[in-house]
């Protein structure tokens, strides 16, 4: 079967019939949203084929993770959401530890031949912007059923019935977690899922566990107060809403319906489509009156995707806010708590990971408050900043990409993060975000900090619009002059 994207199809096939034949797999993983669910996704694959599996989880796949995951001492390997841009080093480790790697990822490939290999870039699709980790992982799954003779399934997720279970059967139920590592990794930054993404929310939606609508593209839809969804909606700035927390109020309190509720206000989870139509409607004028350009405008609608078995107005029901729930744990070394969460866990696993998500929420606005405060250092074609100590090495990344555009930082240029490494006192991480509208004027971030970081003894990738490296403690300055030359290429070409 060629599967919902037919570019992959022999690829997923290939990998999924080597997955089939082994007695035992280790499932490696990466820690962010999309590597968790990418984990989910194969986990539940390798389950339901009665292929018995361990899953460990690496916040980066160098030579030190490899050598570990080669000492397990098993003979099939499966990577998600890593491995491609390390094959040379997974290729030596398994020739000494006598593993066989088969590699699910979008990231940018090595050089290097690989059998079982899954990846949208080697048939030429967008691993940024067309299919994530999770969503290449799901490929395979969905291979792997059709090589595994299986019982009739029941159905966990719904009340039952035949498409339900057949959903099961042939792993589509499980493109609802695939479309939340996208739109975890940011695919769905232009107001919906496109590309490769888009073969998969149609199964999901046709098996009965997505639900999409055109909707209000704001995060927090479903657990927000509606003051704070519009206060804190700062993507789209609207003077005397957005960063306004009397002012929010005020638009709201001056709207012709009732949007509190014994006392407290609902949410845009509670209104209904009439009620929701109004303040959309209210929120579209107020941006027009206060001179918000028409692109920004269009930004404030877009695709909502819903995972159709979990309650409304909860975390895990919008895809957007269960991958931020997902970063909260396993950047935090609590990977087996987002695994948890992704595998049906709506007990202890759910209450933990929102302990850390609001531990987290804390850490993202210090973090953003510490950068905006002291500001970045410019360089010619970039920004950059040293957070030291002062922010996790694991959400550096992501404070980086929030402050974008705040007062002093430009989004018209690409910015650099490093923060220290816990286990490395010689090391540093970076990280570095852009915007799809440099991306589209030719910045491939990955290609920048892979080389960057390589010229002063690290190493680096990811992909064009964000991307990630590791470079020797004090070398950082170096690493800026590379990296600025590399990005004026890019842009000026």
């Amino acid at each position: 079967m060629a599967g919902p994207v037919p570019e992959l199809g022999s690829r997923a096939t290939a990998c999924a019939t080597r997955l089939a034949d082994a007695d035992r797999v280790l499932l490696a993983s990466h820690i962010d949203a999309d590597g968790l669910t990418s984990a989910a996704v194969a986990a539940s694959a390798l389950e339901r084929a009665a292929i018995p599996f361990e899953v460990v989880f690496e916040k980066q796949l160098d030579e030190a993770a490899v050598a570990r995951i080669g000492a397990a001492d098993y003979e099939t390997v499966w990577f998600t959401d890593f491995g491609s841009g390390q094959l040379d080093v997974i290729d030596a480790s398994a020739d000494e530890c006598g593993f066989t790697p088969v590699i699910a990822d979008h990231h940018q490939p090595a050089d290097v031949d690989a059998e079982y290999h899954c990846n949208p870039l080697l048939e030429g699709l967008d691993g940024a912007s067309e299919l994530s980790g999770a969503g290449t992982t799901y490929l395979v799954a969905r291979a792997l059923a059709d090589e595994i003779d299986r019982a009739p399934a029941t159905d966990a997720m719904t009340d039952g019935g035949t498409v339900a279970a057949t959903a099961r059967a042939d792993n589509r139920d499980l493109a609802a977690l695939a479309v939340v590592g996208a739109v975890g990794d940011m695919q769905a930054s232009s107001g919906q899922l496109r590309g490769a993404n888009e073969a998969i929310v149609a199964e999901g939606v046709e098996a009965g566990v997505l639900e999409t609508a055109t909707d209000l593209a704001l995060y927090g839809t479903q657990t927000r107060p509606l003051p704070k969804l519009l206060e804190y909606a700062t993507d789209v700035r609207i003077p005397g809403i957005s960063n306004d927390q009397s002012g929010a109020v005020r638009f709201l309190d001056g709207l012709d319906i009732d949007l509190r509720e014994d006392g407290e206000w609902r949410r845009w989870a509670d209104l209904d489509a009439a009620e929701k139509q109004t303040v959309a409607s209210a929120l579209l004028q107020r941006a027009v009156s206060r001179g918000v350009p028409a692109e920004k405008i269009d930004g404030l609608v877009g695709t909502s995707y819903h995972l159709a078995a979990e309650s409304i107005g909860t975390e895990l029901r919008d895809a957007s806010e269960f991958s931020t729930l997902l970063n909260a744990t396993a950047r935090y070394e609590r990977a087996d708590v987002g695994l948890a969460v992704c595998l049906g866990d709506r007990d202890g696993a759910l209450e933990r990971a929102r302990s850390l998500l609001r531990s987290h929420r804390r850490n993202l606005s210090e973090g953003i408050d510490l950068v905006t405060n002291e500001g970045v250092t410019p360089a010619e074609n970039l920004q950059w900043f040293h957070a030291g100590d002062r922010i996790r090495e694991t959400i550096v990344g992501i404070v980086a990409g929030m402050a974008l555009g705040n007062a002093g930082i430009d989004r018209d240029r690409p910015i650099v993060a490093f923060a220290a490494k816990r286990d490395e006192a010689d090391a540093v991480k970076v990280s570095a975000r852009g915007t799809h509208a440099l991306v589209r004027r030719g910045l491939d971030l990955g290609a920048v900090l892979g080389e960057a970081a390589r010229a002063v003894d690290g190493d680096g990738g990811g992909h064009d619009v964000a991307a990630g490296a590791t470079v020797p403690a004090g070398r950082e300055g170096d690493f800026i002059e590379h990296a600025d030359r590399l990005i004026g290429d890019q842009l000026d070409a």
